[in-house]
């Protein structure tokens, strides 16, 4: 394909500029990260809350980021009525409603009636002082003084005991929900991986990228039988369900970063029964 008059080429690039300026991409925002929950550890200590699927958004007081440091193009509407402090949580529309939330919340030009269905899940204060027990009952404090039903405190317990905390699961996976996350009461704001969030789930989940497809069989015989991936770590491994005849037929592409759900690792440190989730965006 030939390419445009250098005229032309010069309003491309001036046109990617101001998109850029428009849409203030920046590096990722600092946000603490979660561990998985494991065999030993203790809810003892911690806030316990629902882990909302969700899309992570970090409020700077100005502007609306994801995780990768995309703007989100939040309605003025929306982001007039957040306060002018950092936020850290989880756009949710409710449980099972993941796929709709993402396609909603990554619109260049946003869906006003949409986003009214949309909550932002607050959970941290970034940067803030004092221990995570005091930043909870401040985001609290926040979320009454707005008294706007999309700006929602994430409600936490304490519970005391392990079994406890298996029945909370329970409950909260039987009505639809994702799992919880425990973080420790007594903890300084931190920021990336770490030991003082932890998430439990019935089933893990991780990410990988595609480095090859494998071609079906049978009922899949002229399209995709498999994703062959590769984790952060170098294990190499296929993903062969989980996958609808859709994207079957029209696969993540070589590179693409994909999310999976697994039940822990081999001794080689494979994951055991790995189903494909979805197609990571992350812009």
């Amino acid at each position: 394909m030939p390419h445009p008059p250098s005229r032309t080429r010069r309003r491309l690039v001036a046109a990617g500029i101001a998109f850029i300026a428009t849409h203030g991409q920046a590096a990722p925002p600092r946000m603490v990260l979660a561990r998985e929950f494991r065999a030993g550890d203790h809810p003892a200590g911690h806030l316990v809350s629902e882990k909302y699927d969700g899309v992570r958004a970090q409020w700077d007081g100005q502007a609306l980021r994801f995780r990768g440091g995309g703007l989100v193009a939040a309605p003025a509407a929306f982001t007039a009525r957040l306060p002018a402090v950092p936020l850290d949580g989880e756009l949710w529309l409710g449980r099972g409603r993941f796929d709709a939330l993402s396609g909603l919340v990554r619109q260049a030009r946003p869906d006003d009636a949409g986003w009214q269905a949309l909550r932002y899940m607050v959970f941290e204060l970034p940067g803030g002082a004092g221990s995570f027990e005091q930043r909870a009952a401040e985001i609290d404090r926040l979320a009454r003084a707005v008294a706007w039903p999309q700006l929602v405190a994430v409600p936490h317990e304490r519970i005391a005991e392990p079994a406890a905390l298996m029945r909370r699961l329970a409950e909260v996976t039987r009505a639809g929900g994702e799992g919880l996350m425990l973080h420790r009461a007594d903890a300084p704001y931190v920021t990336g991986r770490t030991d003082v969030l932890l998430k439990l789930k019935p089933e893990q989940d991780a990410e990988a990228q595609v480095i090859g497809h494998r071609p079906g069989q049978g009922r899949h015989a002229g399209r995709l039988g498999a994703l062959q991936v590769r984790t952060p770590e170098g294990i190499v491994f296929e993903i062969g369900t989980g996958l609808t005849d859709a994207q079957r037929d029209a696969p993540p592409p070589v590179g693409a970063w994909v999310t999976y759900r697994h039940r822990g690792f081999t001794a080689r440190g494979v994951p055991r029964f790995a189903s494909f989730l979805r197609v990571r965006v992350l812009p």
